[in-house]
């Protein structure tokens, strides 16, 4: 094999563990009006496990995301999964009085996970005491990005209040945005202005954590009049260490990152998913500070492939 036959899925991967997966675990948030139902996957062996807090798309739940999530936790990584109320598993009617700030409701989930740890850790067998509680990653998938978005520092003007508010975790050391939404204004379609406010003014400016932005270019969302460009805005907009993963020919579903069997994927790619599981995990273990080598062979891979899927674009 010649270097330009290199591809990222050859990007070397320790062998995959077992895992140990646990739901649902229900939390209780005063407030909220449902439990916060949780699942958390992970390797049934080695010790000072980074986590990954994942937020699903809209409509999903805790039992979706299985590509990412099993080989997250295959490799050495503690994934929690919330249940968020948008979730089709809870039905919440278009007029409930919640679903306006839903977005906000979303952020609290992630932040109630990080302050129930102890809780959580205890609650899935031999899990106790293996957790590196200083290595915590935010990642989420379409209305999931901006979730864990606010987590790493972008703000949302609120359709409640009118206002702005910093959300931002400063136990959240890194991120994974896949396929999360841009800039609003303008930008957006007259369906999305009147029935997603919460996309109307996000302000990338102060989102500095280190994160990787992901984005298909074929990821013509209804929600941008800008076509599949608008979804790396997350990466262009924001300050401080941010890398960019533009997948090609990829779609809003990233080639089946929502599920092993869900209906809604339309540029069903295995191989695409296998490129996004690798570069995702090499990309936290650098930004988390476990080790750089797997990212930089990511890189390498990529810019030396004669067909890449995608490219890798940092600053």
């Amino acid at each position: 094999m010649t270097a330009s036959d290199v591809t990222a899925t050859d990007v070397a991967v320790p062998v995959p563990v077992p895992i140990v997966s646990v739901k649902p675990l229900v939390l209780e948030v005063p407030g909220r009006g449902e439990g916060l139902r949780v699942r958390i996957s992970a390797p049934a062996t080695g010790s000072e496990l980074p986590v990954i807090v994942f937020s699903h798309g809209f409509g999903s739940s805790l039992n979706g995301y299985g590509p990412l999530a099993d080989f997250w936790a295959a490799h050495g990584f503690v994934v929690i999964q919330p249940t968020h109320l948008d979730s089709r598993t809870v039905g919440l009617p278009q007029d409930d009085p919640r679903t306006p700030r839903i977005w906000r409701f979303r952020v609290q989930d992630v932040k109630r996970i990080l302050d129930q740890l102890d809780l959580l850790e205890a609650a899935v067998p031999g899990l106790s005491g293996r957790v590196d509680r200083s290595r915590i990653a935010a990642a989420g998938h379409s209305f999931g990005g901006q979730t864990a978005g606010n987590l790493l520092g972008l703000r949302v003007l609120d359709p409640v209040s009118r206002n702005t508010e910093d959300l931002s975790d400063s136990r959240i050391k890194a991120g994974v945005l896949l396929a999360t939404a841009g800039r609003g204004g303008d930008d957006l379609t007259p369906f999305a202005a009147e029935n997603l406010p919460w996309l109307k003014g996000p302000d990338f400016a102060h989102m500095t954590t280190p994160t990787l932005v992901v984005a298909g270019d074929k990821d013509d969302m209804r929600m941008s009049v800008r076509g599949p460009e608008w979804l790396a805005d997350p990466y262009h907009l924001s300050p401080g260490r941010k890398s960019l993963l533009t997948l090609f020919g990829a779609e809003h579903s990233l080639g089946g990152i929502a599920g092993y069997e869900v209906r809604e994927t339309t540029d069903e790619n295995p191989e695409r998913v296998a490129l996004i599981q690798r570069v995702t995990w090499a990309y936290l273990r650098h930004a988390l500070g476990i080790e750089d080598a797997g990212w930089t062979a990511a890189r390498q891979a990529l810019s030396e492939s004669v067909a890449p899927m995608g490219r890798i674009e940092s600053k």
